[in-house]
Order: C-alpha cells, then sequence, then structure tokens
C-alpha cells in the first residue's frame, strides 16, 4: 500500500492510518506485531503490583467508572480509559519494555493498552487489532521523526509525546473514524502531548507511555463524536512539530508512507534498565563468564560508552530501584556480582546492598562519540594487575542480535511470576501468540486477569 500525501502532514497520515487493512500485512509484520503485543502485555503484568501501579489506583480507584476493562495482572477491572492509563505505566515501570532503534521511543506502551481497552468495549477481531496497532507504531514512529533529534535534546520524551499520536492513530482505525475524523483524532491528541526526560527515574516516567495511552484513546473517542481540532494539529505554525522542535522534518512524516513497517525495526530487552546501558551489561556478563572474578579481586572497571549513556544514565550513587534503572554504574556492579539484570537487580534493596554499593564505586565511564548506542567497550582490573577487555559490537536485543521466540517467551512467563499462576500465565501466552486467529481480541486481555 502506497499512500500519496495530500497537502498536510496531518491528512496524510490519517489517510494511511484509514486505509491501513490487516491483508496488506506481509507475514513478518504479522509476526513482529504480535511478538510486540504480547511483549508489552508481559511487562504490564510483571508492573502490575509495582507501588507505582498502586499509588495510581489509590488515586483513581474513586473516580473510575464501570467494569469494561481488565487490569492486566490484577483481578480489578475498570473503565476503558483509567485501564489504558493503568496499563500503560504498569508496562513501562520496570523498563523492561520495547524500544524502536531509530526514533527511540517505546512504541508498545501507548498503543497496546489503547486497543486493548477499546477491544473490550467494542468488539474486534485480533486481525483487525494487530493491523491497528501496527499503524499506530507507524504513525507515532514517524511523528517522532519530525521533530528529533532537537525534541529529545530540549528534553522532551518521545515515548509520551510521539506515543499519544500512535495510541489515537490506532484507536481510531478501531473505531472506524473517517478521514476527517481522524484528522481530528490526530490534532486532539497533538494538544495533549506531553512527557519531560526530567521524571526519569521517578515514578512520573512510566506516566508517560500511560497518559500517552489515555489520551491518544480519548482523543478518538472524542473525534468519533464530531470533536473538532485544528486541521495541521502536527505540521501548523504553531503545531506540535513547530513548537516542540527546533529544527521540524515534516518529511519524515511522510517520505515512503505505506511502503516501510517501523515495527520491523523494534527491539526488546532482555535486562531491566534503560536500554543504552545494555552493551555494557553484556559485557559485564561476557567477563564474568570468562574470569568468574570475585567481587574483592577486582581493582577497577573502565567503560568506554556512547555519549548518549552517561547523559541518560549516569548516575553514579542511585539509591532507589527506579534510579538503579538509570545507572550504568549500578548495572555494571550488579551485572559482575549476580550474573545477571533481572527485575530483582534493580529492586530498593538490592541498590542499597553493600557489596553492589562497594563495587559500584570502582566504576568509571567515558564517553567516545564514535561509538555506536548499540557497543561498548569494558575492561577489568583485578587484584593480580592483569587487565581484560571485551569490546561489544552488538549488544543482545539490539536487531543485530533479537531476542528469539524462545527467550521471549520466557521473559513473558517469567514476568508474569507472582502475578498469574503458572497455568494460567502460560494461557495467557499461548492466547497472546494466537491473537490474528482470534475472533474476538478482547480474549487476550481476559486471559491476562489475575
Amino acid at each position: 500500500m502506497s499512500i500519496e500525501p495530500p497537502a498536510g502532514v496531518t491528512r496524510a497520515l490519517a489517510r494511511y492510518v484509514v486505509a491501513s487493512d490487516f491483508r496488506q500485512l506481509a507475514p513478518e509484520v504479522v509476526r513482529e506485531g504480535v511478538r510486540a503485543v504480547m511483549h508489552l502485555v508481559g511487562c504490564a503484568i510483571g508492573g502490575c503490583r509495582h507501588e507505582t501501579i498502586e499509588s495510581a489506583w489509590r488515586a483513581f480507584a474513586p473516580f473510575a467508572g464501570g467494569p469494561q476493562a481488565t487490569l492486566l495482572g490484577r483481578p480489578e477491572r475498570t473503565d476503558i480509559l483509567h485501564a489504558a492509563l493503568l496499563n500503560g505505566i504498569a508496562s513501562h515501570v520496570l523498563d523492561f519494555d520495547d524500544t524502536h532503534s531509530t526514533s527511540l521511543v517505546h512504541p508498545s506502551g501507548p498503543v497496546v493498552p489503547a486497543v486493548l481497552a477499546l477491544a473490550e468495549w467494542r468488539p474486534v477481531s485480533g486481525a483487525e487489532l494487530i493491523n491497528a496497532f501496527v499503524v499506530g507504531v507507524e504513525v507515532e514512529c514517524r511523528v517522532s521523526d519530525v521533530v528529533s533529534p532537537s525534541h529529545y535534546e530540549l528534553g522532551w520524551h518521545a515515548t509520551g509525546t510521539a506515543g499519544v499520536f500512535g495510541a489515537a492513530a490506532a484507536s481510531a482505525r478501531l473505531l472506524g473514524l473517517t478521514e476527517q475524523q481522524t484528522v481530528w483524532a490526530l490534532g486532539i491528541a497533538a494538544t495533549q502531548s506531553a512527557g519531560l526526560r526530567e521524571m526519569f527515574g521517578s515514578m512520573s516516567k512510566s506516566l508517560h507511555p500511560g497518559r500517552a495511552a489515555q489520551n491518544g484513546l480519548a482523543a478518538a473517542l472524542m473525534a468519533a463524536q464530531g470533536y473538532t481540532s485544528a486541521e495541521q494539529g502536527i505540521e501548523g505554525k504553531r503545531g506540535f512539530a513547530h513548537v516542540l522542535s527546533r529544527k521540524a522534518n515534516l518529511e519524515a512524516a511522510t517520505r515512503g508512507l505505506g511502503e516501510t513497517r517501523a515495527i520491523l525495526d523494534n527491539t526488546y530487552k532482555p535486562f531491566a534498565c534503560g536500554l543504552v546501558i545494555h552493551p555494557v551489561i553484556d559485557g559485564c556478563l561476557q567477563l564474568r563468564r570468562k574470569l568468574a572474578p570475585q567481587a574483592a579481586d577486582i581493582r577497577r572497571i573502565g567503560l568506554r560508552v556512547n555519549p548518549l549513556v552517561l547523559e541518560l544514565t549516569g548516575k553514579p550513587t542511585p539509591t532507589t530501584g527506579l534510579e538503579g534503572k538509570f545507572s550504568v554504574f549500578h548495572s555494571a556492579a550488579v551485572a559482575l556480582i549476580d550474573g545477571t539484570a533481572g527485575e530483582a537487580q534493580y529492586a530498593d534493596a538490592r541498590v542499597r546492598s553493600a557489596d553492589v554499593v562497594a563495587l559500584r564505586s570502582l566504576v568509571t565511564a567515558t564517553s567516545d562519540p564514535a561509538l555506536r548506542k548499540e557497543s561498548a567497550e569494558v575492561a577489568i582490573e583485578l587484584a593480580d594487575g592483569s587487565r581484560h577487555v571485551v569490546f561489544v559490537e552488538d549488544c543482545l536485543g539490539s536487531l543485530a542480535r533479537p531476542m528469539t521466540d524462545a527467550e521471549m517467551d520466557a521473559k513473558f512467563l517469567a514476568l508474569c511470576d507472582g502475578a498469574l499462576r503458572p497455568d494460567k500465565a502460560r494461557h495467557a501466552l499461548s492466547t497472546l501468540r494466537r491473537l490474528p486467529d482470534l475472533q474476538d481480541a478482547a480474549e487476550a486481555a481476559r486471559a491476562c486477569a489475575a
């Protein structure tokens, strides 16, 4: 499907959304769509009992509407707007969700909670849901590309700011909105765009995909009822692109529209922290397997990393698990001691453990603009004076070394531990894997209720 863009980016994207059809999706696109939805649901189940969700649910429960949709991994049901919000927060709170390799948006977090909630209120097939999801991811990644890189440099978090467009586009497709209604939905999304990088390391970072899911869904519902917006919400003189970036690249929104698929450039995390830390963890694990060093024998850990690593994760002394997820120093230390970097390694208690605190004080890091974000060098000096170095060209979880289906399934089941019984977790996984064949997509959401 090739889309000839009319005048105006917003309308071009709206036309693309309306014209999309599951039957036009290549098998590899469907496969990746299923993997991404399944993975995001697993992340939401894994985060469903985090104190962040408990706090949010206590805040909103008194005002929530009827039991329309599932809170993933929990027994409660609530209205679709609050379900989208809470499931979006839960999906991101562990920082274990997917990342688009070029736009660096966490693409599924704003879109999956919106379409799953909507599917429980308005019956749609699994194929329709996958199509809407793929379309939503395409729109949000393209919108992010329009404002990058200055948007991020200014302090905006694209998962929230661009994610709301993805949720609106996907919801508009599921609702069967017209082209004009979809233009309005994207405009309503534009004026709700938000998310600040200052929130990284706090509960409020995970609010970004949650609000994006809720606001994008609301935008489509409002547009369906004739609620209007500016016609050029994205490209207008005072629209999203020009207000939230120093230099907008509007061509990025429509170049190859209908010919390329952003979902094929999606990546999944084997480690429960910021993606830019993954090459360092990969290198530390390689050295641990090779040397089996005792922490007491390590005299120094030297890291050479992409500059983005220190910008995003340069916290040398984290005190909470959420801060630990943004500390390359903590991640290197805990990977060497524990031999893994799962959610347990980013618990508050582990971040404050004496052995981890001691080892991370020995970590130094220097930035090297020549390194790609998928690469890093890790060097360890031992008490006997020896120095051991490993260079990671492409880290685990990157496009060059992607997680396999078996690894993704294992991650899903591990994330469900403590929230769903093992048999129920396996049933949920099986149901999500069959999503394109489901006559009622809501079956997937219901299978994930505690």
